[in-house]
């Protein structure tokens, strides 16, 4: 569906507004839900109406509208074939690529350099993670005012901040001079609790498993999106499909796609290995497109261990992805851009386009930037980082993302000093017990997994 399609429907007024994204919030889910409903082809006007017609502050009423959209129809002419259990998406699938192992000490250096690459990756994001307001334009028109255009380095800070712009509140301890120490945050978060799930579970991990640990672990408001929509539905006795589903118009977004990284260190050259698993982290918070970029970026970084390019693990992880979703049409779509002869600019701005419809934070465009920006890094760590980065959207989870990957093809000794010295070796992190974690604990603890295999 297009942005068209969606802008000709019948318009919500104005008082349901969205800006926090919030599943505490019934006027966010409201409004999130008929966003939601309609970029996969359902007809929710009636229910627009309804809600145009009740008073918003009635929370019951506004919540009952949003329950009853799961009756919605779609629209005809819908043409995606997007399924939600792995059965399925396993049947839509065509072969995998064969697993491919690595000589222990290779192996080694490349996961400590993914977590490296991952944690300074983010926190170059970081500063400009607010989608709406640092979108590519304003970013590229504030580095260019720091002289810091094309970004290489940590975000710097202008001192007056020009009108008109705004870093983020954790600007005093991620941007260039001021990082001492990786700042925690939610995609830091979610590779910690990967690895440690991974411990504790193996290959048995079920999303039972990964439910009981988040709300042993996490405080709710440091989960968002579709984790928060989730965590209530657990902390009300949901279960099974209702967790991802009730109350969930999120369940499309990027959350899931920042938890997979770990799935594919610990998997590194099997991305489908790496896929499979991840699924079972995906599937307590997402369907559908959101499931698929937990999988895709799992096998992504799996791929990226016996790679020789990112664009060949790019190919690799694109066979995790059910060929007739969104998702697999956004990704092939910047292939073409990329074998077209465009450069960069130019298909970040037609991805804009073709993409800028759905949140700053779902999964589609993110991937979509996540893509080009490897495609057109040249496999340089720096390069790729920076674009992603410049691209806009999830500024700091697709910064991570990237980072794995050009982490892995990197090698540590590859790694730009003036990004990875300032992490001093530890993370914070809101996870109860894992607070200032020592990157390179976390790296040795995933190789022995990646080594011996998971339990």
């Amino acid at each position: 569906m297009t942005n068209t399609d969606v802008l000709a429907a019948v318009e919500l007024n104005s008082v349901y507004q969205s800006v926090f994204f919030n599943a505490l919030s019934p006027i966010d889910l409201l409004h999130d839900e008929v966003e939601q409903r309609r970029e996969t082809g359902y007809d929710v006007d009636a229910f627009v109406d309804e809600a145009n017609r009740t008073d918003p502050k009635d929370s019951a009423a506004i919540l009952r509208i949003v329950d009853r959209m799961e009756t919605a129809v779609r629209r005809p002419g819908w043409r995606y074939v997007e399924p939600d259990t792995f059965e399925d998406i396993e049947a839509s699938l065509g072969e995998q690529a064969p697993a491919k192992s690595l000589p222990e000490h290779v192996l080694r250096d490349k996961i400590n350099a993914a977590w490296l690459g991952r944690i300074a990756g983010c926190n170059v994001g970081k500063p400009v993670e607010w989608g709406s307001h640092w979108t590519a334009e304003h970013i590229r028109d504030y580095l260019i005012l720091a002289d810091a255009y094309p970004l290489r380095d940590y975000v710097p800070v202008l001192d007056p901040m020009p009108d008109g712009f705004e870093l983020t509140a954790c600007w005093p301890e991620t941007t260039r001079g001021n990082v001492k120490g990786s700042a925690r945050d939610d995609d830091i978060d979610y590779a910690i609790l990967a690895l440690h799930l991974l411990e504790t579970h193996g290959s048995d991990l079920s999303a039972k498993h990964v439910g009981a640990a988040w709300t042993r672990l996490f405080p709710i408001e440091q989960v968002y999106t579709a984790e928060r929509a989730a965590y209530v539905n657990l902390i009300e006795g949901f279960t099974g499909s209702d967790v991802a589903r009730r109350r969930n118009p999120y369940r499309e977004w990027i959350g899931a796609q920042i938890r997979g990284d770990v799935f594919g260190y610990v998997y590194a050259g099997s991305p489908w290995e790496a896929a499979k698993l991840s699924y079972q982290d995906a599937s307590l918070s997402h369907v559908g497109n959101g499931v698929y970029g937990e999988m895709w970026a799992a096998a992504l970084v799996a791929a990226s261990f016996a790679a020789s390019s990112a664009r060949e693990a790019l190919e690799q992880s694109l066979a995790v992805v059910p060929p007739k979703s969104r998702l697999a049409e956004a990704l092939r779509h910047v292939f073409e851009l990329k074998d077209s002869g465009l450069t960069w600019d130019a298909a970040l701005a037609d991805l804009q386009g073709a993409y800028g419809h759905y949140s700053w934070v779902h999964t589609i465009n993110n991937a979509a930037a996540v893509a080009a920006a490897l495609l057109w890094s040249d496999d340089d760590f720096v390069t790729g980082v920076g674009r992603i980065v410049m691209s806009g959207w999830d500024t700091d989870s697709n910064g991570a993302t990237v980072g794995s990957v050009l982490g892995v093809l990197s090698g540590t000794k590859n790694l730009p000093e003036h990004l990875i010295a300032p992490l001093e070796n530890r993370t914070r992190s809101a996870l109860f017990g894992f607070d200032n974690s020592v990157i390179s604990d976390l790296a040795d603890r995933t190789s022995q997994l990646a080594i011996n295999g998971l339990k």
